[in-house]
């Protein structure tokens, strides 16, 4: 169901020019001594209670602000860079949920979004969504994990998924660096247009010369030695599942063990002919798999 690449699919189309004329507003919290870089797309009619996106591993806000504005017309919309990714500053002490928790409480309250916002969070997002839940979740409408897969038993615990641990790379242009940006794990590439904006806002020049924005500590994997499935099972609050039906990460048995812990009335959906980077498969997809929760959610 994947297609190459074609001129057609090159050109940005009306809908991505239009979200990309919602500029977002670009704020920063500190949090621990840690400036917290976040987007925030309010409209005149927003309503009270909004909706906070977090990215994956490695990722930044920006890969958000083409989904973002169909949510801003009736409630304030924000999307975070945790520490060590985006323009938010890095930490010299460890990384993970403990330190990512406080960043995302603090953009929620300066937002403000609301006393009972939703969190959606991609990947390590998604993660850091479960761990954000489990402690603040009376304070949420609810949560959506988008294709954060989590493996049955113990395997996430005892062989956890490498953190990346690649030494950053310099190169010697801009142009040159964003040509090399490549999606983790690789899947195909049909919106070369999105490819492009989230490469565009993956690197900064230092005086070695142009580099990745993430921290490489940042990208652990100390989140798999959390009770994730636990997280999940007992959350405080509404949540749903959203996941890219050709994920290389929700596997058969993945998603079996992912819908025991969900209820009977918990959303779990499946994107078609989407991958793990779901939102540049078919993000109009996921903007209407989004919106019909939110729907269905009275929200």
């Amino acid at each position: 169901m994947d297609d190459p690449a074609t001129d057609e699919n090159a050109t940005p189309p009306p809908w991505f020019e239009w979200a990309m004329g919602k500029t977002p507003k670009s704020r920063i919290v500190d949090v621990d001594g840690c400036p917290i870089h976040y987007l925030m797309w309010v409209s005149p009619d927003a309503g009270s209670d909004g909706l906070l996106f977090i990215h994956g591993g490695g990722a930044h806000a920006h890969w958000w602000s083409f989904i973002a504005p169909f949510f801003a017309e009736n409630r304030p919309v924000a999307a975070i860079d945790l520490s060590g990714m985006g323009d938010s500053g890095h930490r010299t002490g460890d990384y993970g949920s403990p330190v990512h928790i406080p960043e995302i409480a603090a953009v929620i309250d300066d937002a403000p979004l609301g006393a009972h916002p939703v969190v959606v969070g991609h990947s390590f997002g998604g993660y850091m969504t479960m761990s954000y839940a489990a402690n603040n979740g009376v304070n949420l409408s609810g949560v959506v994990i988008v294709d954060a897969a989590i493996r049955p038993g113990t395997e996430d615990r005892d062989a956890p998924r490498a953190a990346y641990d690649r030494p950053k790379r310099y190169y010697p242009d801009k142009e040159t660096i964003v040509g090399r940006y490549r999606l983790m794990p690789e899947q195909p590439n049909n919106h070369p247009f999105l490819l492009d904006h989230v490469a565009e806002h993956s690197v900064r020049e230092e005086s070695a010369g142009w580099t990745w924005k993430f921290d490489i500590a940042a990208r652990g994997a100390a989140h798999f030695q959390e009770p994730l499935s636990e997280y999940v099972r007992n959350m405080p609050c509404r949540k749903a599942l959203i996941y890219g039906d050709e994920s290389y990460f929700m596997t058969p048995e993945v998603l079996a063990h992912m819908k025991t812990l969900f209820g009977p009335n918990d959303p779990v959906i499946a994107i078609p002919a989407a991958h793990h980077h779901l939102t540049m498969d078919q993000p109009l997809a996921f903007v209407i798999a989004l919106r019909t929760i939110l729907s269905g959610w009275d929200l």
